[in-house]
């Protein structure tokens, strides 16, 4: 019994560390991206892959974030409330991306590359270059990869289009700058200043409404689109959704610290998965 307690005790903290929403999210999306572009049984290699990168990014955020964290009194995280070992989620990080290697080769050397390179991009930016002005980059690279992962390991390796990887950047970057919103005197007293810190809240709320336009645009009408009506309806929620933003902006530019824009992102990109997801049928 007592083993048991201390498995949960040491589970359930790690789970929370790893940001839970947005890795089940991720590995959710792509695992049904893949199995909408035909990868079959790889689908599973593909789920693996997703969820031990996306592991690895969580729990590496949250060691480096740790004494920040602590100073801005965040219990809600487990390594400031005490509920797990700072050693534990650093070598948890080190654990998932080991495996994300073996399991990523299992799809074909040349879509290992490009989910790789997503893997490192984002640890890049937890380990410093979220206060540079090239923040937005490992976003780009990240979310331009895991489509590039899904897409070289279908047969004959065929390399993804255009459109698919510029769709991806652009709603990666266009989350960075709406997903620093709230933070940003917060993020500049730590000594964190990237790119939107530089630019300030209204331009990089602009800048976030600009991507996420861009990415929704090129999901929807990118060429070869269907053109069916499930990608039109589905489309047309995203590209609203952004046009939401602009009320969201003028809400948060009143009231400091708004989530607003943030939520208006996550509605977009939920319309931009399903979208690629019904897409994916025609790559």
């Amino acid at each position: 019994m007592s083993g048991r307690r201390t498995a949960g005790a040491l589970v359930l903290p790690l789970a929370r560390a790893c940001h839970p929403e947005p890795t089940v999210a991720v590995t959710a999306v792509f695992t049904a991206f893949a199995a909408a572009a035909g990868r079959g049984v790889g689908t599973v290699g593909v789920a693996a892959a997703v969820l031990a990168g996306q592991l690895s990014v969580g729990w590496c955020n949250d060691y480096v974030d740790r004494d920040r964290d602590r100073r801005s009194g965040r219990i809600d995280k487990p390594i400031p409330a005490g509920a797990v070992a700072v050693r534990t989620v650093w070598i948890a990080a080190f654990v998932a991306l080991a495996a994300a290697v073996p399991l990523s080769l299992l799809s074909g050397w040349r879509a290992a590359l490009a989910h790789l390179a997503g893997v490192t991009a984002a640890w890049g930016y937890n380990l410093g270059l979220k206060a540079t002005i090239t923040s937005p980059l490992p976003y780009a690279v990240g979310f331009a990869g895991l489509p590039a992962f899904v897409v070289l390991g279908l047969p004959g390796h065929p390399m993804p289009p255009v459109w698919l990887l510029v769709a991806g950047a652009s709603l990666g970057v266009g989350a960075h700058f709406a997903n620093v919103l709230p933070d940003l005197d917060d993020d500049r007293v730590a000594g964190v200043v990237g790119l939107p810190h530089r630019i300030g809240a209204h331009a990089s709320l602009g800048a976030a409404i600009g991507f996420l336009l861009a990415a929704s645009g090129l999901l929807v009408a990118g060429p070869g689109a269907s053109g069916t009506a499930i990608v039109a309806l589905i489309g047309g929620l995203a590209l609203g959704a952004v046009v939401l933003a602009l009320l969201g902006g003028r809400l948060a530019s009143r009231r400091p610290g708004s989530r607003a824009p943030f939520r208006v992102v996550l509605l977009v990109a939920i319309a931009d998965a399903a979208v690629l997801i019904v897409r994916a049928h025609g790559l």
